[in-house]
């Protein structure tokens, strides 16, 4: 069971900010910008590479969640950034896939 499996179930705490049958939003715990939240599937996946076609339509709703959240708390006019991570090379840390929403600040390129 992954870490956020573990704060979703309300194991660990963490503090959740969207909720719905298919994802949470979670704080980023180390925040990068200052809107910095983790839109985690409930149903463990480790990474994009390890999502089958079954998982198209929850892939998409992490990307509406994300949306969904950065309108509700006011900064998807100014803009925001969505990153995932995937394996060891692209900087996933947690195998369990999720989506950085990240905004409240430009964002430079390239990213790292």
């Amino acid at each position: 069971m992954s870490i956020f499996t573990k704060i979703i179930s309300g194991e660990i705490k963490g503090t959740i900010i969207h909720q719905d049958d298919l994802c949470a939003v979670l704080v980023d715990i180390q925040p990068q910008a200052p809107k910095h939240f983790l839109v985690v599937p409930k149903k463990e996946i480790v990474s994009v590479h390890h999502a089958s076609e079954a998982d198209k339509n929850l892939l998409g709703h992490l990307l509406w969640a994300a949306a969904e959240v950065a309108r509700k708390l006011g900064f998807a006019e100014d803009g925001y950034r969505l990153v995932i991570n995937t394996g060891r090379d692209g900087g996933q840390t947690v195998p369990h896939i999720h989506v950085h929403l990240m905004g409240g600040r430009p964002m430079t390129w390239p990213p790292g």
